[in-house]
C-alpha cells in the first residue's frame, strides 16, 4: 500500500467514526431520546442544524488555520471537540444543554469532516492529492453503514446516554491516535505564511462564486433527501419497508459512483468530474419527481452525490492551487453548512405547503439548476484550465 493509500485509510476509518458519531447520529437515537426525555422530536432533531450552523461560521478559521499550521492539530482538536460535544449529550438533563452539546460538536465538525479532511490532504500533496481525496471518499462513504447498525446495537444495550458516550470514547480510543500517528508534524506541503496569498483574480473570483452557489445549492437538496426521503416516498403511496429498501439504494451507489472515478483517475480535468456529478444528481432527482423508476432514479442520484463529494475536494485544487486550497476550502463550506442547517425546516416547510410531489419538484429544479451553473463554470474557467 503507497503512503498516500495509507493515510487516506487512516483518515478514512477517522471519517466513518466523525460522519457516523455527528452528522449520522440523530437518524437512529432522536426517537429514544425524545422517548426517554419527553423533549419534541423536532427540537432534538434541530439540534442537528445548531451544530451545522456553528460548523459552517467556523469553517473559514478552521481553513486558514490548515493553511498555517497543517490539519494535524485541527483534525485533532476536531475529534476531541466532538469527544467533548458527545459527552455534554450524554450527561444532558435538559434540553438547553443538549443543544449546547450540539453547539460544541458543530465546532469540531468544521475541523473534522471532509473539507478540512481534504484541505490537509492539499496541504501534504498538493496537486498530486486528487488521488488521496478519491481514496478518502471511498472509505467516507460507508459512514452510514457501518455506524447505523452500531448505533442501533449500541442503543440496545446501553441506551442513547451510553450511546453517546461510547461514541466519545472511540474518537479518544481509535481517532486520535490515528490522527497522531498517520499525519506528520510538519507537512511537507507549502511554507505557511503569516500573510494571506493573493486575492483571487476576476475569472477566479467568478468561479469562486460559482462553486460557492453550486455547493450551497447541493448541500440544501442532499440534506432535504437525507431526512425527508421516506416521508416523501411514503407520502407517494409506498410502504414504509418499501421506503426504507429503495432508500439503502443511495449508499453503495454513493461508493460505486465514486470507483468508477477513481477508475478513470487524472485523465481528465475534475471540471468534468462535476459535470457528471451534477449530470446524474439532476437525471436521478428528476426521475424521481416525474414518479418513474424509483430504484433507477435513487441509484443515479446516489451515484451523482458520491461523484460530486470527490469533485468538490479536487476542484479547488486545480483552478486555485496548492497555496491557497485550505483557505479557499474554509471559504468554501460555509454557506454549503448552513444551508444544510436550514435544510431540515425547509424541507419540512416545502411538505406541508406543496406537499411530497410538489417538494420533489423543488428538488429537480435545484439538481437542474446545478448542471446549468457547472456548465457555466466549465465555460468561466477555460483561461484557469489553460494556464
Amino acid at each position: 500500500m503507497s503512503p498516500q493509500a495509507r493515510l487516506a485509510a487512516a483518515l478514512g476509518v477517522v471519517q466513518i467514526l466523525t460522519w457516523g458519531s455527528s452528522y449520522y447520529l440523530m437518524a437512529v437515537l432522536a426517537p429514544a431520546i425524545a422517548a426517554d426525555t419527553g423533549w419534541p422530536q423536532p427540537w432534538v432533531v434541530g439540534s442537528l442544524s445548531a451544530g451545522l450552523l456553528v460548523a459552517g461560521f467556523a469553517s473559514p478559521l478552521v481553513g486558514r488555520t490548515i493553511a498555517r499550521h497543517g490539519g494535524r492539530p485541527v483534525l485533532v482538536a476536531g475529534c476531541l471537540l466532538i469527544s467533548s460535544g458527545l459527552m455534554v449529550l450524554a450527561l444532558a438533563q435538559n434540553l438547553a444543554v443538549f443543544v449546547a452539546g450540539w453547539a460544541l460538536m458543530g465546532a469540531g465538525m468544521a475541523a473534522g469532516l471532509y473539507d478540512p479532511a481534504f484541505a490537509t490532504l492539499g496541504r501534504i500533496y498538493g496537486r498530486e492529492a486528487r488521488r488521496a481525496i478519491t481514496l478518502l471518499t471511498l472509505w467516507g462513504g460507508f459512514a452510514s453503514t457501518v455506524c447505523w447498525p452500531l448505533s442501533a446495537l449500541m442503543l440496545d444495550r446501553f441506551g442513547w446516554r451510553g450511546t453517546a458516550a461510547a461514541y466519545a470514547g472511540l474518537h479518544l480510543a481509535i481517532s486520535v491516535p490515528l490522527l497522531l500517528r498517520a499525519l506528520p508534524k510538519t507537512p511537507p506541503g507549502a511554507a505557511p505564511s503569516a500573510a494571506p496569498p493573493a486575492e483571487l483574480a476576476g475569472c477566479e473570483r467568478a468561479a469562486f462564486r460559482i462553486m460557492a452557489t453550486i455547493q450551497t445549492l447541493a448541500g440544501l437538496a442532499v440534506t432535504i433527501v437525507a431526512v425527508h426521503l421516506i416521508a416523501l416516498l411514503g407520502a407517494r403511496g409506498l410502504p414504509l419497508a418499501a421506503a426504507v429498501a429503495l432508500g439503502t439504494l443511495i449508499g453503495p451507489s454513493q461508493v460505486g459512483g465514486r470507483l468508477i472515478e477513481m477508475a478513470g483517475g487524472t485523465r481528465h480535468h475534475p471540471v468534468w468530474t462535476l459535470i457528471a456529478a451534477t449530470t446524474a444528481t439532476a437525471a436521478g432527482l428528476m426521475l424521481l419527481a416525474g414518479s418513474g423508476w424509483p430504484a433507477l432514479a435513487l441509484i443515479l442520484y446516489g451515484a451523482g452525490n458520491g461523484v460530486f463529494s470527490i469533485a468538490r475536494g479536487a476542484l479547488p485544487m486545480a483552478l486555485f492551487g496548492p497555496e491557497r486550497y485550505p483557505r479557499i476550502m474554509g471559504r468554501l463550506a460555509r454557506p454549503s453548512l448552513v444551508a444544510q442547517a436550514a435544510a431540515p425546516l425547509v424541507g419540512a416547510g416545502l411538505i406541508a405547503q406543496v406537499g411530497a410531489e410538489g417538494t420533489l419538484a423543488v428538488l429537480a429544479g435545484i439538481a437542474a439548476t446545478n448542471l446549468a451553473l457547472a456548465a457555466l463554470l466549465l465555460r468561466r474557467t477555460a483561461p484557469l484550465r489553460a494556464a
